[in-house]
Protein backbone atom coordinates (compact mmCIF):
# COMPACT_ATOMS: atom_id res chain seq x y z
CA UNK A 1 0.00 0.00 0.00
CA UNK A 2 2.66 2.31 1.17
CA UNK A 3 3.87 1.71 -2.89
CA UNK A 4 0.76 3.67 -4.34
CA UNK A 5 1.86 7.29 -4.34
CA UNK A 6 5.01 6.11 -5.59
CA UNK A 7 3.33 4.06 -8.74
CA UNK A 8 0.78 6.93 -8.75
CA UNK A 9 4.07 9.50 -9.50
CA UNK A 10 5.68 7.25 -11.84
CA UNK A 11 3.08 7.10 -14.03
CA UNK A 12 2.10 10.76 -13.49
CA UNK A 13 4.95 11.89 -14.40
CA UNK A 14 5.39 11.65 -18.44
CA UNK A 15 2.40 13.46 -18.06
CA UNK A 16 4.04 16.34 -16.36
CA UNK A 17 6.28 16.39 -18.87
CA UNK A 18 4.12 16.44 -21.66
CA UNK A 19 2.07 19.60 -20.13
CA UNK A 20 5.26 21.18 -19.20
CA UNK A 21 6.50 21.08 -22.77
CA UNK A 22 3.04 22.07 -24.26
CA UNK A 23 3.29 24.64 -21.59
CA UNK A 24 6.43 25.91 -22.85
CA UNK A 25 5.38 25.86 -26.29
CA UNK A 26 2.13 27.80 -25.36
CA UNK A 27 4.52 30.33 -24.02
CA UNK A 28 7.12 30.94 -26.23
CA UNK A 29 4.17 31.68 -28.77
CA UNK A 30 3.30 33.93 -26.80
CA UNK A 31 6.80 35.20 -25.65
CA UNK A 32 7.46 35.59 -29.47
CA UNK A 33 4.58 37.08 -30.63
CA UNK A 34 3.31 39.59 -27.97
CA UNK A 35 4.95 42.28 -28.12
CA UNK A 36 5.05 42.06 -32.33
CA UNK A 37 0.88 41.66 -32.22
CA UNK A 38 0.66 44.44 -29.44
CA UNK A 39 2.75 46.91 -32.05
CA UNK A 40 0.86 45.47 -34.89
CA UNK A 41 -3.08 46.04 -33.42
CA UNK A 42 -1.53 49.20 -31.92
CA UNK A 43 -0.69 50.34 -35.60
CA UNK A 44 -4.25 49.56 -36.69
CA UNK A 45 -5.92 51.12 -33.63
CA UNK A 46 -3.73 54.07 -34.77
CA UNK A 47 -5.32 53.88 -38.27
CA UNK A 48 -8.74 53.14 -37.86
CA UNK A 49 -10.73 56.02 -34.55
CA UNK A 50 -9.82 53.79 -32.01
CA UNK A 51 -7.81 56.86 -30.05
CA UNK A 52 -11.11 57.69 -27.91
CA UNK A 53 -11.01 53.95 -26.82
CA UNK A 54 -7.58 53.56 -26.23
CA UNK A 55 -7.73 56.90 -23.96
CA UNK A 56 -10.79 55.47 -22.13
CA UNK A 57 -9.12 51.85 -21.19
CA UNK A 58 -6.46 53.33 -19.79
CA UNK A 59 -8.34 55.24 -17.12
CA UNK A 60 -10.59 52.80 -16.68
CA UNK A 61 -11.16 51.53 -12.35
CA UNK A 62 -9.59 48.28 -12.06
CA UNK A 63 -12.78 45.86 -11.92
CA UNK A 64 -13.71 47.26 -15.10
CA UNK A 65 -9.68 46.40 -16.46
CA UNK A 66 -10.32 43.36 -15.45
CA UNK A 67 -13.70 42.78 -17.25
CA UNK A 68 -12.12 44.05 -20.47
CA UNK A 69 -9.27 41.53 -19.98
CA UNK A 70 -11.58 38.42 -19.82
CA UNK A 71 -13.66 40.17 -22.83
CA UNK A 72 -11.49 38.82 -26.01
CA UNK A 73 -11.91 35.17 -24.44
CA UNK A 74 -15.71 35.37 -24.49
CA UNK A 75 -15.35 37.03 -27.92
CA UNK A 76 -13.30 34.32 -29.33
CA UNK A 77 -15.61 31.75 -27.78
CA UNK A 78 -18.25 31.29 -31.21
CA UNK A 79 -15.10 31.62 -33.55
CA UNK A 80 -13.52 28.53 -31.84
CA UNK A 81 -16.76 26.92 -31.90
CA UNK A 82 -17.27 27.83 -35.42
CA UNK A 83 -13.82 26.07 -36.63
CA UNK A 84 -15.03 22.82 -34.45
CA UNK A 85 -18.40 23.00 -36.94
CA UNK A 86 -16.09 23.56 -39.98
CA UNK A 87 -14.05 20.49 -38.71
CA UNK A 88 -17.00 18.41 -37.92
CA UNK A 89 -18.57 19.25 -41.68
CA UNK A 90 -15.21 17.84 -43.03
CA UNK A 91 -13.14 21.08 -43.61
CA UNK A 92 -10.59 20.29 -41.36
CA UNK A 93 -7.54 22.84 -42.65
CA UNK A 94 -10.04 25.92 -43.13
CA UNK A 95 -11.32 24.74 -38.99
CA UNK A 96 -7.35 24.68 -38.29
CA UNK A 97 -6.99 27.72 -40.05
CA UNK A 98 -9.64 29.41 -38.39
CA UNK A 99 -8.38 28.52 -34.92
CA UNK A 100 -4.89 29.69 -36.14
CA UNK A 101 -6.14 33.13 -37.75
CA UNK A 102 -8.39 33.53 -33.84
CA UNK A 103 -5.16 32.55 -31.66
CA UNK A 104 -3.21 35.06 -33.62
CA UNK A 105 -5.67 37.75 -33.57
CA UNK A 106 -7.05 36.77 -29.90
CA UNK A 107 -3.29 37.51 -28.64
CA UNK A 108 -3.04 40.85 -30.47
CA UNK A 109 -6.06 42.04 -29.19
CA UNK A 110 -5.64 40.94 -25.87
CA UNK A 111 -2.04 42.05 -25.78
CA UNK A 112 -3.00 45.60 -26.93
CA UNK A 113 -5.63 45.63 -24.18
CA UNK A 114 -3.01 44.62 -21.44
CA UNK A 115 -0.60 47.09 -22.36
CA UNK A 116 -3.34 49.62 -22.05
CA UNK A 117 -5.05 48.42 -18.79
CA UNK A 118 -1.99 47.02 -16.86
CA UNK A 119 -1.58 50.05 -14.47
CA UNK A 120 -5.43 49.67 -13.44
CA UNK A 121 -5.14 45.71 -13.20
CA UNK A 122 -1.75 45.49 -11.11
CA UNK A 123 -4.15 48.28 -8.43
CA UNK A 124 -5.74 44.65 -7.38
CA UNK A 125 -3.77 43.18 -4.81
CA UNK A 126 -4.60 39.25 -5.58
CA UNK A 127 -4.01 39.93 -9.46
CA UNK A 128 -1.09 41.44 -8.81
CA UNK A 129 0.38 38.73 -6.43
CA UNK A 130 -0.82 36.16 -9.02
CA UNK A 131 0.95 38.54 -12.02
CA UNK A 132 4.53 38.05 -10.12
CA UNK A 133 4.03 34.46 -9.59
CA UNK A 134 3.16 33.73 -12.89
CA UNK A 135 5.82 36.29 -14.56
CA UNK A 136 8.15 34.26 -12.21
CA UNK A 137 6.55 31.00 -13.00
CA UNK A 138 7.02 32.08 -16.60
CA UNK A 139 10.80 32.67 -16.46
CA UNK A 140 11.33 29.69 -14.80
CA UNK A 141 10.35 27.76 -17.59
CA UNK A 142 11.72 29.72 -20.45
CA UNK A 143 14.69 29.53 -18.61
CA UNK A 144 14.70 25.78 -18.78
CA UNK A 145 13.76 26.00 -22.27
CA UNK A 146 16.69 27.66 -23.59
CA UNK A 147 18.73 25.36 -21.20
CA UNK A 148 17.59 22.65 -23.26
CA UNK A 149 19.64 20.68 -26.13
CA UNK A 150 16.82 21.06 -28.45
CA UNK A 151 16.79 24.88 -27.97
CA UNK A 152 20.29 25.29 -28.10
CA UNK A 153 20.50 23.08 -31.00
CA UNK A 154 17.83 24.88 -32.76
CA UNK A 155 19.71 28.47 -32.01
CA UNK A 156 23.11 27.14 -33.64
CA UNK A 157 20.52 26.31 -36.74
CA UNK A 158 19.30 29.42 -36.76
CA UNK A 159 22.40 30.93 -36.97
CA UNK A 160 23.91 29.30 -39.33
CA UNK A 161 21.30 29.91 -41.71
CA UNK A 162 21.45 33.75 -40.99
CA UNK A 163 25.12 33.25 -41.64
CA UNK A 164 24.38 31.22 -44.92
CA UNK A 165 21.79 33.79 -46.20
CA UNK A 166 24.09 36.49 -45.77
CA UNK A 167 26.72 34.63 -48.07
CA UNK A 168 23.87 34.37 -50.22
CA UNK A 169 23.24 37.83 -50.86
CA UNK A 170 26.42 38.46 -50.76
CA UNK A 171 26.87 39.90 -47.37
CA UNK A 172 29.50 39.54 -44.77
CA UNK A 173 29.02 37.68 -41.50
CA UNK A 174 28.06 40.31 -39.17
Amino acid sequence: MRHTGAVIKLLLWPLRWIFRILFALLILFEEWGWEPLRRAFAWLASKLPLRWLERRLSTLPPYGALIVLLLPSLLILPIKLGAVWLVAKGRVLLGVGVVIAAKVGGTALLAWLFHLIQPALMRLGWFARLYERWTAWKAELLAWVRASAVWRSARALKAGLRRWWRRVRGRPDA
